[in-house]
């Protein structure tokens, strides 16, 4: 027991660094709750997640000790509860806090956990264990069908809560995943374009010449590609843009708004756009050095909605500035950069697949949530990694972590 305990010892760089940005995030969201007006919310946040994260650490301990063959065997039984979980979320789930309107947690007495954040790790070790058990690489768009939809199942579960911004991180868990697996680029790139013509739908004109591009991408490509894949790439794009606008009605008004925001905040400056609009201000006015820790005024005045949550990040550019934001993102960088190196060194497939399915997990998450704070992709609820308040989120980033250092040292 003693030697599989110092196995993780092995990267002690990595769960440092996690565990620094762990600390962090909790002295952040002790921060944000030292307001002018203190309410119970986020003035005792920091006790709140303090607590979670003794309890991801303890966690952390317990499954770094899991044989590997013990974890790719709980892959399907966790996929399979994952997705019951889930389910059960669209018929008894609830909402918390800022995210009333969202049925994203189970409540069980005073406990409430979210079970996407489960399906993610779950779904992780799935399709790894699917396709590490592939003898025949993926080269087709036939092959990356039963892999897909194994990743859209819970997507499409976790987007009907709704939960635009968790289902963004299964879909940064299947590309990375695809890639690390060896599918050819010109293959992820034709299985994303979908997603880029609903995003082009909006414009007829670009839409066109989108069509006419990929047209003639595919009849460059021809020889690579069956004659029925290509057409099912210009189908499932002429289904994306004829699905546009009934999806688009679908769309909850705060949620129409949230888009239509990105492009423009000051069409709705005091309605939709005023996150947008303050979390600019508040990452601008803190210059090179920031105006001090716990001393942020767009923050002390309680103009920064979600400001322990989804927009911690804005905190850290007011209080910290340039120089507090860039040393955040230089520490992502290194977590995810030694995520890579475990990947590179582990001869196990299923151990790497693992390992680049979490890593794409984490990129998604970071992307969009500092993004959306300087308005480079549109507002969705989905926090940062180890810094924003949430408890079953730190808990399964830590589980991800134990499962990451474990698969790759003893695969």
């Amino acid at each position: 027991m003693t030697r599989q305990l110092t196995k993780w010892l092995l990267e002690p760089s990595l769960v440092l660094a996690v565990f620094a940005l762990t600390c962090f995030g909790v002295a952040m969201i002790y921060s944000a709750g030292v307001v002018h007006i203190p309410n119970d919310v986020t003035q005792n946040a920091w006790i709140r997640q303090g607590t979670w994260f003794v309890l991801a650490v303890t966690a952390f301990i317990v499954v770094v000790r899991v044989p590997v063959r013990w974890i790719e065997w709980v892959a399907l039984p966790s996929y399979t509860l994952s997705i019951l979980l889930l389910v059960s979320t669209l018929v008894v789930g609830t909402g918390v806090g800022t995210a009333a309107g969202v049925k994203s947690w189970i409540q069980i007495g005073s406990f409430s956990f979210q079970p996407s954040e489960v399906a993610k790790i779950a779904t992780i070790l799935f399709l790894a264990r699917f396709l590490s058990q592939r003898k025949d690489p993926l080269n087709s768009i036939q092959d990356l069908l039963l892999p897909t939809l194994l990743v859209g199942l819970p997507l499409v579960l976790v987007m009907l809560q709704p939960d635009l911004g968790t289902a963004m991180a299964f879909g940064g868990i299947l590309f990375a995943m695809f890639f690390w697996a060896g599918t050819p680029m010109i293959l992820l790139l034709l299985i994303a374009s979908p997603v880029l013509g609903l995003m082009l739908s909006y414009d007829t004109i670009m839409w066109s010449g989108y069509m006419v591009v990929l047209v003639g991408f595919l009849y460059l490509f021809r020889y690579r590609l069956l004659l029925f894949e290509s057409i099912g790439v210009v189908l499932a794009n002429l289904a994306a843009g004829t699905v546009a606008q009934p999806l688009w009605n679908r769309l909850a008004i705060y949620q129409q708004n949230r888009i239509l925001v990105f492009l423009d905040p000051e069409v709705d400056p005091r309605g939709a756009g005023y996150q947008l609009i303050q979390s600019k201000v508040a990452v601008g006015s803190g210059g090179v050095m920031g105006q001090g820790f716990t001393l942020g005024s767009q923050k002390r005045y309680d103009f920064l909605p979600e400001q322990h949550t989804d927009f911690i990040f804005s905190v850290v550019g007011e209080e910290l500035g340039f120089i507090g934001t860039a040393l955040g993102i230089l520490a992502f960088c290194f977590i995810l950069g030694r995520l890579v190196h475990l990947a590179t060194r582990t001869p196990d497939p299923f151990a790497g697949l693992v390992v680049l399915g979490i890593f794409g997990a984490w990129l998604a998450h970071i992307f969009v949530n500092i993004g959306m704070t300087v308005g480079v992709v549109p507002i969705t609820g989905i926090p940062l990694p180890f810094v924003s308040y949430g408890g079953t989120f730190l808990l399964m980033c830590w589980i991800s972590l134990a499962i990451a250092v474990r698969v790759a040292h003893e695969g």
